[in-house]
């Protein structure tokens, strides 16, 4: 409590601190403040410097229900909690955590009715969502013939995840770009992301699909001509297409 009280309005014990109030790793060792440093995240306009005991983790996202109250004590929520250690934690500490926390009954996912996925890279994809305030995306969806990851046809974006073991080699090189270019006609902008970027870089992640997302909603709505193909911009035609 004097950890999250010292970085001010809005902070909440977080990450493996936050694991331990929930107990879901052992309250002891250097992790989770016996003689280490005590996890603490606040809000990303917040600033609240150096604290000697404290790691501060600065958060763009923190939606309502992200913090709650557990024994008194601001906290993220399970389910934030397990996505947060993930991130750094192994495998098998990760599935320890998810089990205790079914045991206990506590929400285990950030998203829990989501769509289905084929993949872990795709789920890790889901939860970067959540965790950065994007709207749930079309997953797994038909666009142009092409079966796409994910996608939000409202503002024709487009995702594809990427990983190393399905899109190495020359072959597969060729594939990824012949895709892109039958979503660019179909009307979509398309981003590419790998398991590292997501994992290593998600804030420079967010901010891309932000910005493309931004693009399209300021890009001129496009019309098909009379001779069905993609025409000049409705904005030309003085008219607007939703």
């Amino acid at each position: 409590m004097a950890a999250v009280l010292a970085c001010g309005e809005g902070a909440a014990l977080s990450h493996r601190s936050a694991a331990a109030l929930w107990h879901l790793v052992p309250r002891s060792g250097p992790a989770v403040g016996a003689g280490g440093p005590i996890d603490v995240v606040v809000p990303f306009e917040r600033r609240p410097g150096r604290r000697a005991g404290i790691r501060i983790h600065r958060s763009r996202s923190l939606p309502p229900g992200t913090i709650v109250q557990q024994g008194g004590i601001p906290v993220t929520n399970s389910a934030r909690t397990i996505a947060d250690v993930r991130r750094v934690a192994a495998p098998s500490e990760h599935r320890s955590m998810v089990r205790k926390a079914e045991v206990q009954g506590l929400r285990t996912e950030l998203a829990p009715r989501r769509e289905p996925t084929r993949s872990e890279l795709e789920d890790l994809f889901l939860e970067f969502c959540e965790r950065y305030g994007f709207p749930a995306p079309r997953v797994n969806r038909r666009i142009a013939g092409l079966e796409v990851d994910f996608s939000w046809p409202d503002l024709r974006v487009a995702v594809e995840t990427d990983s190393y073991r399905f899109h190495r080699g020359a072959q597969a090189f060729e594939n990824d770009h012949e895709r892109d270019l039958d979503l660019r006609a179909a009307g979509y902008d398309v981003v590419r992301l790998t398991w590292r970027q997501l994992t290593h870089k998600p804030a420079r992640c967010a901010e891309a699909l932000a910005l493309t997302a931004a693009g399209r909603a300021r890009a001129p709505a496009l019309r098909r001509d009379r001779r069905g193909g993609r025409g000049h911009a409705a904005r030309r035609r003085g008219t607007s297409e939703g």
